[in-house]
């Protein structure tokens, strides 16, 4: 009792009710949480039970969910003419009795985006996703826009990118999503990104380097450079470093890199074991777009090692990611027979 009189707890008899200076509220997807007004922070568990809610069923008739300018979300009742920042289904919450994680990891290769995410508040976060007008870049834009954040999509095809933001918009009105420009097989392109970021005057909280290219025949980028080992890893690292100071002073923030296991199936070292950095971009006699492929995710893997190693005593931290073997999206459009056995293997793999 001596703890709870410390804490201000003991002003209440009810083990609902809240204490003095608390304030009960709701997530944009129902889940409930507790403002603490006289410390100025929130939390998820009940300030007196510990326990965590949920808010259960439909706004009732005539009321909508907004989200005010601070990215709080209050509700309007357009049959009485009034807006309350208290959710009208408070009073029917259901209490959550998560499942404690057994041996087994807590999240699996069924797992979603959603799932994930579910009971998450990321209003006021920014984030950049690269390649986000289709495929997992799409899907993680969505989900990450659909629980506050404000969401970057960087895209080659701005007007893809649109399509795709309108699509997002279609599934909540409010969602906070802009599509910008962003061709990384162009070096010059990255950095006039990274300009026109920078003068939106935003934080960066989370940097998604997703896009990538597989199975392509062998070209130079206009920088001079095999285009599957630019557009995969160059330009994402040249594009980390040029926004390496606005994540920074964002901190705590991420950087993720899209990886995958087939980087296990390359080497970029020569016969003697030393490093090759010819082997990065190599002539078009020695190419092989499966290998080349492999060598740029081995090099994703490697730059965001070192990457966290340098920047998370900043408060930066980086993971490179498998997002799951063989997932069927539209990065094996670019020759039929990686099409093929993309669709042969699609009843065994994670859709979008």
């Amino acid at each position: 009792m001596a703890a709870l009189k410390y804490a201000g707890l003991e002003d209440t008899d009810s083990e609902e009710e809240l204490p003095p200076g608390w304030e009960e509220r709701t997530t944009k997807d129902g889940w409930v949480y507790y403002a603490n007004h006289l410390e100025e922070k929130t939390q998820w568990e009940h300030p007196k039970s510990g326990k965590r809610k949920r808010v259960a069923g439909d706004l009732p008739y005539g009321w909508e969910q907004e989200t005010d300018e601070n990215g709080q979300v209050y509700f309007v009742d357009h049959i009485n003419k009034r807006t309350t920042y208290l959710d009208p289904r408070l009073a029917f919450t259901v209490e959550d009795n998560p499942v404690k994680p057994t041996t087994r990891q807590k999240y699996d290769g069924n797992s979603t985006a959603m799932e994930i995410l579910q009971g998450r508040d990321l209003s006021g976060k920014v984030v950049i996703i690269t390649g986000a007008n289709s495929g997992i870049g799409f899907e993680t834009a969505k989900s990450l826009a659909l629980h506050g954040a404000y969401v970057i999509l960087a895209c080659r095809s701005l007007s893809r990118g649109s399509d795709a933001v309108q699509r997002i918009l279609g599934e909540w009105h409010k969602a906070k999503v802009e599509a910008m420009t962003l061709d990384l097989a162009s070096l010059q392109s990255v950095q006039l990104f990274a300009e026109a970021f920078k003068s939106k005057n935003l934080p960066l909280h989370i940097l998604i380097c997703n896009a990538a290219v597989f199975g392509v025949p062998w070209c130079l980028t206009e920088d001079g450079l095999e285009s599957t080992f630019q557009v995969n890893h160059l330009g994402h690292f040249y594009l980390v470093r040029l926004l390496q100071e606005v994540l920074c002073q964002s901190s705590p923030a991420r950087v993720v890199v899209l990886s995958s296991e087939s980087h296990r199936f390359t080497e970029i070292k020569d016969s003697s074991g030393k490093l090759d950095f010819s082997l990065l971009s190599p002539p078009k006699k020695e190419y092989w777009a499966m290998l080349a492929y492999n060598r740029s995710k081995l090099c994703n893997i490697l730059f965001s090692n070192e990457l966290n190693r340098r920047l998370s005593p900043h408060g930066v931290t980086s993971n490179s990611v498998h997002p799951g073997n063989m997932i069927y999206s539209s990065i094996h459009r670019n020759w039929w027979v990686y099409t093929l056995l993309f669709t042969l293997a699609r009843p065994f793999t994670k859709s979008m």
